[in-house]
């Protein structure tokens, strides 16, 4: 599996307004068929830029899934973005390549 993992810095000022229409926004990105699912995340850490930071990440089971939602949907979805906060958000995406998912095991019933 692959997840698609972007991350933004969102300015206090457009936050809520941000925060709603992401909402809307991760389920065009579902509805592409290219996703299984994803999660949406607050980073908690303090930035000295300000603003709050978010996480999202998408998990697609292969890189071709991956590779078609560059080809066919990204730009058209991130235009949407830029285009409604432009200079209010701060993004940068990495992929990963999930190897391994650990679980704990019982231990001392």
């Amino acid at each position: 599996m692959y997840i698609y993992n972007v991350t933004i810095n969102i300015d206090e000022s457009v936050h809520l307004e941000w925060l709603t229409w992401m909402e809307t926004h991760i389920l065009e990105v579902l509805n592409t068929g290219k996703f299984i699912s994803a999660k949406l995340t607050e980073v908690l850490v303090e930035e000295e830029m300000g603003g709050r930071t978010y996480s999202i990440q998408y998990t697609a089971n292969t890189k071709e899934d991956l590779d078609d939602y560059y080809k066919h949907d990204a730009e058209k979805l991130r235009g949407e973005s830029l285009q409604k906060f432009g200079d209010k958000m701060l993004t940068f995406r990495t992929e990963l390549r999930l190897i391994k998912e650990f679980y704990p095991t019982s231990v001392g019933n």
